[in-house]
């Protein structure tokens, strides 16, 4: 169970975050929610699909692997690709809210928490990157945790906003992807969404405008471009299973 506490240079003086990754770690799952901030950088590596969630909106996700807690780019304490997503690549820290009264307005004030039974902590020793400095300032490792945090945060705002302008121009649309990796192994991935890519195509005048001053349309550019890495996951899921049944 996770132990989310106020992070603080007193407290956590000692504290110390292995970055490695690793199934031990949590990093062992085929589907990572995902942010726009980051498409350009998901887009490169990883197909990105819509999912609707129950309370409605859609949260955007990278398919790392076609079984459940399959991800293909994990080899050992390796992750084999140029970006990591946010999500995994903030550790055990996570944005909570502070709440204090000014002049009768109540205010939330976004604060960084951490994941005290998180396995990758370390209180004290050589092991992992350390979270302060000696003297009580944020370590380098710290200030890009928070800079992942910050833009997961922003995240999930302009999501919301996004696929609601999205879905409002007919956009988003369904989308069944089948696979075959061999004759005997398929999959049927079904109950995504991705973008209409003619739909998107022959926006003109006011809508295409209005997407593009609101920074949406690159994002649904990227989102739409996405899926070419599908064939990239293919070839891995081919490969793991070649050398898994040479021995290697």
């Amino acid at each position: 169970m996770s132990d989310p506490v106020l992070l603080d240079n007193v407290t956590h003086k000692n504290l110390r975050v292995i970055t490695r990754s690793g199934k031990a770690f949590g990093d062992s799952v085929n589907l990572v929610p995902v942010f726009p901030p980051e498409f350009g950088d998901v887009q490169r590596e990883y197909p990105i699909l819509l999912r609707k969630e129950k309370e409605g909106g859609y949260q955007a996700l990278a398919l790392l692997g076609f079984d459940v807690g399959e991800n293909l780019f994990l080899e050992g304490d390796r992750w084999q690709a140029s970006y990591i997503p946010g999500v995994i690549a903030r550790g055990p820290f996570m944005i909570g809210f502070q709440q204090w009264e000014r002049d009768g307005e109540l205010l939330r004030e976004p604060v960084i928490h951490v994941d005290m039974n998180s396995p990758r902590i370390r209180d004290g020793g050589e092991e992992g990157e350390p979270v302060f400095l000696p003297y009580g300032g944020n370590s380098p490792y710290l200030e890009r945790i928070a800079a992942i945090l910050r833009a997961i945060h922003q995240g999930v705002t302009v999501s919301k906003t996004m696929y609601a302008a999205l879905e409002s121009l007919g956009l988003i649309e369904p989308v069944n992807i089948q696979i075959e990796i061999h004759r005997d192994q398929h999959y049927d991935l079904q109950g995504y969404f991705t973008i209409a890519d003619e739909k998107l195509a022959e926006l003109r005048g006011d809508a295409l405008e209005e997407l593009n001053r609101a920074g949406f349309l690159g994002g649904a550019f990227l989102l739409r471009a996405s899926l070419n890495n599908v064939k990239k996951l293919i070839e891995m899921k081919r490969r793991k299973i070649i050398g898994r049944t040479s021995g290697g």
